[in-house]
């Protein structure tokens, strides 16, 4: 088995019996994670090493990226020099950490990784820069979370390679100037505009991650399945691929959880009719809506018929907070052109009404609650 298969294997066995998920500040901890989540917790980021490519050649999809990236990273190999700051931007799960690691590795130099939460006051970012070598690179996830004064100290940083280590207090504090080694930021972030923007104008390179098209996805889940040592027809990955919501992280997630299905009833291969079971069961439906996605639309449609409507009564109805429906069940619903956002609300699309196999309403009759139940399986009269 290569090395690679081994850390996939051995990064997705079963937990120990005494490991225990993520908790929340009071103790409790979330026990239905959505199968379609693009966040990961620390138990799944180390499967994702395990499978990540080690090179930019081998790195799917992101052709644009991938190739901008290239040609900044050869020029300073040839130059000899440490190449321009990069800063990665797109939502979670399509790569940015990935890409990360594999600018250390075309750049064969070490990588110091941190986060942007992790660093809330000045002292914590000089002390991680001071200790850094000489082309080395440092990767900031989640950056734009850093604290004001850790950004000030980076503007410098970055630009000059120095820091001001400030001793003592009141007017005889002193400014102790601390020549930094040329070395190389490499920052991600879900949410480009909430950077400065000295900080953002200091990335000599900014590359912006999209959806990835199935085809990619395809790619990615052949390796991955050989990396898992998972035997998989083409029409069952292509089936994952299609309900993998345009992101690495789910494709590589559902892949595990179909394989699991396959196990448990005796199948040796991954093949079409596994991979549909395995994915009703986990509630992703052909276009990879899951239970809260469909409850939204359900809600949106049947209970207030079709819109506009505001976030909060949605959020009433399914049950979940506003920010829970805002920030994780309506920006795939609006990609998809399931939903729209307008200044009276959100609303349904045509393209809603035909998914969940319903006749929209006449037009004069657009918002009229109540229309039908929730659990009313009947179609809409025209």
């Amino acid at each position: 088995m290569s090395d690679d298969r081994a850390r996939a294997a051995a990064a997705s066995s079963p937990a120990s019996p005494d490991s225990a998920p993520d908790q929340w500040a009071d103790g409790s901890w979330e026990a239905t994670a959505r199968v379609v989540d693009p966040r990961g917790d620390d138990r799944e980021r180390q499967v994702e090493a395990a499978l990540r490519p080690r090179r930019l050649s081998d790195f799917p999809g992101q052709t644009r990226v991938r190739d901008q990236l290239g040609l900044v990273l050869e020029a300073a190999r040839r130059r000899g020099t440490p190449p321009d700051h990069v800063l990665l931007s797109g939502p979670p799960g399509l790569g940015k950490t990935t890409l990360a690691m594999i600018i250390a590795a075309e750049l064969d130099q070490p990588i110091r990784v941190t986060s942007g939460p992790a660093i809330q006051h000045a002292g914590d970012l000089a002390s991680i820069l001071s200790s850094l070598a000489e082309g080395e690179v440092l990767f900031l996830d989640e950056i734009h979370r850093m604290s004001r004064a850790a950004e000030e100290m980076l503007y410098l940083a970055m630009e000059d390679f120095r820091v001001d280590i400030v001793v003592g207090k009141g007017p005889g504090a002193t400014a102790i100037p601390l020549e930094l080694p040329p070395f190389t930021v490499v920052g991600a972030t879900t949410r480009s505009g909430m950077l400065p923007a000295p900080l953002r104008d200091r990335f000599g390179f900014t590359g912006h991650l999209d959806f990835y098209a199935t085809d990619d996805l395809v790619t990615i889940l052949r390796r991955s399945a050989r990396l898992l040592d998972v035997a998989a027809e083409e029409p069952g990955i292509i089936e994952i691929a299609r309900r993998s919501r345009g992101t690495p992280r789910i494709a590589n997630r559902l892949l595990r959880r179909v394989r699991d299905w396959a196990q448990i009833h005796g199948q040796h291969v991954v093949d079409l009719d596994a991979a549909r079971a395995a994915l009703a069961l986990f509630d992703v439906d052909n276009r990879g809506l899951d239970r809260l996605d469909r409850g939204v639309l359900e809600a949106l449609c049947r209970r207030f018929g079709g819109g506009p409507v505001g976030v909060s009564n949605l959020a009433v109805v399914v049950g979940e907070e506003v920010e829970t429906v805002e920030t994780v069940a309506e920006p795939f619903l609006v990609r998809e052109g399931l939903m729209v956002r307008t200044p009276r609300g959100r609303a349904a699309t045509a393209l809603a009404w035909e998914h969940l196999g319903l006749t929209p309403p006449r037009p004069s009759a657009a918002y009229e609650p109540g229309m039908l139940p929730l659990d009313d399986g009947s179609r809409l009269g025209g």
